[in-house]
């Protein structure tokens, strides 16, 4: 039977959600406390790769089990993956499910705050000066469309496409000196999401005009986009997929 396991994790410990050699991720230590509960190898496909540091509010996995998981074993789950991980359900879905492929959006959230906050070090972007953040939001209204997004993506990836349907981005304030930036899309190129953040701080410095962005999207063109922005203040916020392919 097939089952996705709804999480979240704090990237910090980790070096991105992908296994890979030589260094701990969030599917390598989530496959070892399957395989310790089984007693065999579970293989976990997660709804995309997150890189080292980013956070996840909520990631989405699937992956094939004999029996049905319960309550026992949810909690037995979050003891083996440490204080890092929660996993918070499993449900059953349809046995040809995937979790990366069924999505049908992906949310991020990109936190700054404009004032010293002990509270949110190491999960928000401290900005060094003061910024405009209506022309920001301006800028980033221009974003949105089904589009060829290259200028924001990472070099060398191995991504067949670089068309994004980009359905939502703007900034939201929390209180007088924190805000973050939420982006929703049917899916990202690899560190596409703190390469518009960082395009947009540009603006919000007043280097770049808000229509600038048009340009340095019809440019396709890495280097005519700002720089990529810390990882620590990244949340994968949420995936979400058609109600019907829950059993």
């Amino acid at each position: 039977m097939r089952f996705f396991m709804t999480l979240s994790y704090r990237g910090e410990p980790f070096h991105g959600w992908q296994v890979q050699p030589g260094d701990i991720s969030v599917q390598e230590v989530i496959e070892k406390a399957l395989a310790t509960l089984a007693r065999h190898p579970v293989p976990l496909t997660g709804a995309g790769r997150t890189d080292a540091g980013v956070n996840a509010h909520k990631m989405v996995a699937h992956f094939d089990y004999e029996t049905e998981p319960d309550a026992v074993m949810l909690r037995a789950l979050n003891s083996l993956c440490g204080p890092d991980i929660a996993i918070h359900d499993i449900r059953r879905v349809a046995d040809d499910a995937h979790a990366r492929f069924d999505a049908t959006s992906r949310t991020y959230r990109y936190y700054v705050t404009t004032a010293k906050n002990p509270f949110a070090r190491g999960l928000a972007w401290k900005a060094p000066t003061t910024l405009d953040f209506d022309a920001m939001n301006r800028a980033a209204s221009l974003l949105c469309g089904k589009r060829d997004f290259t200028s924001f993506a990472k070099l060398h990836s191995d991504a067949r496409t670089n068309i994004c349907d980009l359905r939502e981005a703007a900034w939201r304030r929390i209180d007088s000196s924190a805000w973050f930036f939420e982006i929703t899309a049917d899916r990202f190129l690899r560190n596409m999401v703190r390469a518009v953040v960082g395009t947009l701080v540009d603006v919000g410095r007043g280097k770049l005009a808000p229509d600038g962005i048009t340009d340095i999207l019809g440019r396709m063109d890495r280097c005519a986009a700002g720089t990529s922005m810390p990882a620590e203040a990244l949340f994968l916020w949420d995936v979400t997929y058609p109600e019907d392919i829950y059993v």
